[in-house]
Order: structure tokens, then C-alpha cells, then sequence
């Protein structure tokens, strides 16, 4: 492609569902992705991905509820169908047992992803790091929470601040044939059957009294990986916080969290176990299984030692260890307009998890509605933003204002971020409340938008 109209810098799952969303606008697309790029330095690959296919899952394979009626990323699931997300579409296709939630097969979903932008005529795809922010041109920046120094110096010198950043930590891999099933049994919470599943979607590992609080005091005194000073004063994200982090704010606290036993009956004793590890599965052969919930900073050795212990997994092979790496995202409250823009280069736009939303969800989502600002830009014509009442209108409307710029961190979607409903609602049918009313208004919405299209 000689030209372009737009150019996006990051393959990731926002910049990829940004790009498809230009390029079925008509719109030309340059998508810069550093991996692959083979560069002499060796500074073409992030600390977390594992290869260079587009919109690659690196923490979980789980885009978490799709519950639609009731749930606030079940809602933006629905919302991002209806506006024809190539992520949505390449998860529906891809997905695996998860109960009520929507999980994937991660290489499959990302080979997926990576064909249909391949085969696009409008988009040309760039093996190529990119140092600087173009100073002309309409960007889409979308690198992530793990920018490459030199393109984060250059932002930072854009921006004039200095990048806010957190820990966010990935959860061990299971091979399925190294589980004790005479052990572990197959069910989900409440046997609560998901659309493709059968209501035994997880295997859990049942933990009694003794062996959870030697797990948890295991947990405390492992060995931890050390941070370099400047590491030192990074938060954690809350959504994605470390198994020992949790566990040492009280020896309770992961039962009431990532191991609790509620609503899982072990058929062997008929009771709700003490505790209970769960893991879901990874790939669609059903031979790679996730730890929930067990993000951590443990050393390898670390981890296999204690994870054995785990009634169940006394023999565990793994194909992933867990791991930590650092994250960072702008202040986008004080540096972004309404529209996604760089106030200070209204050329370029962010869009993704370097944006300060949390979540594969919700880092596409703004790719997409970043590439439907451009677009209307580039038509000459205004697109209102997504109404406050919507997903996809509460997450931006956070990003872009609502939240507080000098206290601003990561945030997954959630019906807190949305416009109260009327008082006389119950308590009981206001999730119900919040998903008809969005529906409603991303239907009037769409009237607007498509009239911009046009």
C-alpha cells in the first residue's frame, strides 16, 4: 500500500480491532507491529508475548462474562457484536467451555485475528518498531500496556508527563493428562450451564482446612521475584492482583476470592469444599488448563513446588509458569479529548490498555470506537460520542473525563461507571435495568452513527 489514511502503531487486540474497523469503513490502513520485526537490537518483542501473530492473549484466555442482561462486560460483548468487532466475531468462533463465560482458544483466536487483517485489501500490515509519534498524519497509537521505551519516551515528551504504570502478573498453564481426577472433579459454580459448555466447564482441585492455610503461609514465605528500584513504588492492579499479594492481606482472604468454595459440590463428599482451586481450560483439544485467579510474582522453582502441593496437581506438569511484568498507561482524564485525541497533537489518538482501561474487552473497544472517531474525521463529518448509558459510552466517557485524572488507575468496565437509574427501580432488576436502557440508547446511537457513515 503506497498510501494510507490512517496509520495505527500496535497489533495488539485494540489495534487490531481498530484497523478492521477503518478498513470495512473503506478507509486505508498502515498497522505498524513491532513484533516480528526481527530488529538488530533485539528490541522487537515484549517481556510477556510469546510470538508475533496480532491480538495475542498473553494473561488468560477469558473475556470474562458474557452475560448480556446482566452483567456490565457481558453488556459491552453485545454492544461490540452489534457494531461488527472482528474480536468478538474471532472469540465467538474460537471459544472453549467457560461456563457463563466467554473463553478462547488463545492461538487459534489470535491466527484468526492475524488472517482477517491479513487478507484485507485495506490494510497493510508493518513488521517494524515504531521510535517516535508521527508529527503529521492521522495515528491511532494502540502499543499497549508494555510500549517499547523509545516510543514511551517519545509519548512522554509529547504528553509532558510522565507515565503512570502498574504490575500486572499472568497465571500458570496446566497440561490436562497431569491432573488427578481420581482427586479433582469437573463442575462450575452452581452447575451453572454456559452456552457452549454443560456445567462441568472447570476442574477443581478441593482443598480442606489444614492444607489451605499451609497453602496460604506457602503463599507469604515463597520466593518472590525482587523488583528493581524503580519498580519499587508501582502499584498493583487490583483485577489482576497477585495470589500472594492477596494472601498476605489476611489468611481469609482467598477464600472469600480466587478459592472459594461456594456453589461447587465435591461428588465425593457432598459438601462444599474448604477452599478450592479452579482451572479453566485453555485450548480447544482441552490439553492446556488455566489456573483461575492465580496470577503471581513466585520464582519458577517456587511455584512448581508449592503449586504441588494442591491436592490434584501432586504431579502437575506446566506448560506456562506464572510470571509478573510491568504495565504502563497515560494520565487520559487530563491529556485526551472527548474523541480519543492527544490534546497537545490532536493527530493522534490512543486507544487500548495504554488508554488506562483493563481488560482484553475493553482494551478492543476503544480501539474500535477510537477507528469510528477517525473515520468520521476523515469523512469531514462529527460522530457524537457512544451515550453515557451504554458500555461503550460509560468506559470512554470514564478514559476521557469522568475519572480523576491525579488519582486515575486501570479499570474494567462496570455498572458504577454508569448514569444512575431511578430511584424506584428494586435493587434486584437494576443490572437488568442498566443492560435495557443501554440497549435502548446504542440503538439511537446507531441511527446517528450510521447517518455519519453514510
Amino acid at each position: 500500500m503506497a498510501e494510507y489514511d490512517v496509520h495505527i502503531i500496535g497489533g495488539g487486540l485494540a489495534g487490531s480491532e481498530a484497523a478492521w474497523q477503518l478498513a470495512e469503513a473503506g478507509f486505508r490502513v498502515r498497522l505498524s507491529e513491532m513484533r516480528g520485526a526481527n530488529m538488530p537490537d533485539g528490541g522487537d518483542m515484549t517481556p510477556a508475548h510469546q510470538g508475533d501473530a496480532l491480538a495475542e492473549m498473553v494473561c488468560s484466555n477469558s473475556f470474562r462474562s458474557d452475560d448480556g442482561d446482566s452483567n456490565a462486560v457481558g453488556l459491552l460483548h453485545r454492544e461490540m457484536r452489534t457494531l461488527g468487532s472482528i474480536i468478538m466475531r474471532e472469540a465467538d468462533v474460537h471459544k472453549v467451555p467457560a461456563g457463563s463465560a466467554l473463553a478462547v482458544d488463545r492461538d487459534l483466536f489470535s491466527g484468526g485475528v492475524t488472517r482477517a487483517l491479513e487478507s484485507h485489501p485495506n490494510i497493510a500490515i508493518v513488521r517494524e518498531r515504531v521510535d517516535t509519534l508521527p508529527t503529521a498524519g492521522l495515528t491511532i497509537v494502540a502499543t499497549g500496556p508494555l510500549t517499547a521505551a523509545s516510543l514511551a519516551d517519545s509519548i512522554g515528551a509529547a504528553t509532558g508527563k510522565d507515565a503512570l504504570a502498574f504490575f500486572d502478573a499472568i497465571a500458570p498453564i496446566v497440561y490436562r493428562d497431569s491432573i488427578d481426577m481420581d482427586v479433582a472433579w469437573m463442575a462450575s459454580r452452581w452447575d451453572k450451564v454456559g452456552p457452549i459448555g454443560d456445567g462441568k466447564d472447570y476442574i477443581n482441585c478441593p482443598m480442606d482446612k489444614e492444607q489451605y492455610h499451609a497453602f496460604v503461609q506457602g503463599l507469604v514465605d515463597g520466593d518472590k521475584t525482587e523488583f528493581k528500584e524503580w519498580e519499587s513504588s508501582t502499584p498493583y492492579f487490583e483485577g489482576c492482583m497477585p495470589i500472594e499479594v492477596m494472601a498476605e492481606r489476611g489468611p481469609e482472604t482467598l477464600r472469600f476470592g480466587p478459592m472459594k468454595g461456594v456453589g461447587l459440590d465435591n461428588p465425593r463428599t457432598g459438601r462444599w469444599p474448604y477452599a478450592v482451586v479452579q482451572l479453566r481450560q485453555d485450548n480447544a483439544l482441552g490439553t492446556l488448563w488455566n489456573m483461575v485467579g492465580f496470577q503471581t510474582k513466585l520464582k519458577h522453582a517456587a511455584q512448581v513446588e508449592l503449586f504441588r502441593t494442591i491436592p490434584g496437581l501432586e504431579k502437575a506438569e506446566f506448560a506456562r509458569l506464572g510470571g509478573l511484568h510491568r504495565n504502563s498507561f497515560i494520565r487520559s482524564p487530563e491529556l485526551l479529548d472527548a474523541e480519543l485525541r492527544l490534546k497537545s497533537a490532536p493527530h493522534i489518538r490512543f486507544a487500548g490498555q495504554i488508554t488506562g482501561c483493563e481488560g482484553y474487552v475493553e482494551s478492543a473497544a476503544i480501539g474500535l470506537i477510537a477507528a469510528r472517531f477517525a473515520a468520521a474525521e476523515l469523512a469531514g463529518r462529527a460522530l457524537p460520542p457512544p451515550p453515557p448509558e451504554t458500555a461503550l459510552g460509560a468506559l470512554l466517557g470514564h478514559i476521557t473525563g469522568g475519572a480523576d485524572a491525579a488519582t486515575y488507575q486501570p479499570m474494567n468496565v462496570n455498572f458504577g461507571l454508569f448514569p444512575p437509574l431511578a430511584e424506584d427501580v428494586r435493587k434486584k432488576d437494576r443490572k437488568l435495568g442498566y443492560t435495557q436502557r443501554a440497549g435502548a440508547s446504542l440503538a439511537e446511537w446507531m441511527k446517528v452513527a450510521d447517518g455519519v457513515a453514510a
